[in-house]
């Protein structure tokens, strides 16, 4: 398998701006052939509806802003609609745990959400703070005052859900 499609593999799944120093560490490659690859990758990409978005430091995989029409009458469809089961279960997660990664809700639901947390996003109901080594997801401050609070400690049963959630926690880590 070619590293340009290891590449994009990876940012594929990340669903997030990625380090190219992290991502050379992961797939084990020098910076130089790195790069080379993200050239090839880019170049692969140019007809296709994904495009590369490369900085100085990182690098993500998006859709082609060939495609922005199309896409934002999809994210206005998206904003009709109610936001779900896993909306509000990753909502909940964000609320009561935030700051939070989406590697930590994944764990904790099971499943992907970076569609989720796109869906999310776009509503203005979580924010992501990018100033660590990786995203993680908060309420914004609209989502709080829309609930009345100030801060999380003012969800209901705050207290009993964070103690439930330390109890699973170790419950998982014992089973581990």
């Amino acid at each position: 398998m070619t590293l340009d499609r290891q590449i994009e593999a990876v940012l594929f799944y990340k669903a997030e701006p990625i380090k190219k120093s992290i991502l050379a560490k992961l797939l084990g490659v020098e910076q130089t052939e790195l790069e080379n690859a993200l050239t090839i990758l880019q170049e692969r990409l140019q007809n296709g509806a994904s495009s590369l978005i490369l900085t100085e430091e990182e690098v993500e995989l998006a859709v082609s802003s060939d495609f922005d029409q199309l896409i934002e009458s999809l994210r206005k469809e998206e904003l009709r609609r109610d936001i779900g089961k896993a909306g509000a279960e990753t909502l909940a997660i964000v609320l009561y745990r935030g700051p939070v990664s989406r590697s930590e809700i994944d764990r904790i639901r099971g499943v992907n959400s970076s569609y989720i947390l796109r869906n999310l996003e776009t509503r203005g109901l979580v924010m992501r703070d990018t100033r660590g080594r990786s995203s993680e997801f908060r309420p914004t401050t609209e989502l709080l005052r829309h609930l009345g609070i100030g801060e999380k400690t003012e969800l209901a049963d705050y207290a009993n859900v964070m103690n439930a959630l330390e109890s699973f926690e170790k419950q998982q880590q014992e089973t581990d």
